[in-house]
């Protein structure tokens, strides 16, 4: 599975970007489970930013208590693609912003899949 992220940039504190990331599944039967985006800033852990998961009832969508109300995450499934809308940028946005899914596939059960991360800087 590759995922390809995009969108990353550089903007002043209250800013937009709008990232993307298309998931390109290798096996003909599959189901993404979750599709995600995290963030690492320097000197810091990674950590989760906004996820949207599949359930029988429909997708559960949360977001890290820092985001909440400028972020929005969303997945065109028709496209395997997750959108990470991102609004009232703050320079403490400032990271490396990462893709994330977790696919099941017959073969290899379900897997977690990472792009390979694209750099957002937000200046005061």
């Amino acid at each position: 599975v590759q995922l390809q992220a995009s969108g990353g940039g550089s903007v002043q504190a209250g800013g937009s970007l709008r990232l993307s990331c298309a998931a390109s599944p290798s096996a003909s039967f599959f189901r993404i489970n979750v599709m995600g985006w995290y963030r690492q800033a320097p000197g810091k852990q990674r950590e989760v930013v906004a996820t949207d998961t599949t359930t029988a009832s429909g997708p559960i969508i949360r977001y890290t208590d820092s985001v909440k109300g400028r972020f929005s995450i969303s997945r065109d499934n028709a496209k395997n693609t997750v959108y990470l809308q991102m609004n009232s940028l703050k320079p403490e946005d400032t990271a490396v912003y990462y893709c994330n899914t977790n696919m099941w596939t017959p073969a290899t059960g379900s897997v977690d899949y990472w792009g390979q991360g694209t750099l957002v800087t937000v200046s005061s």
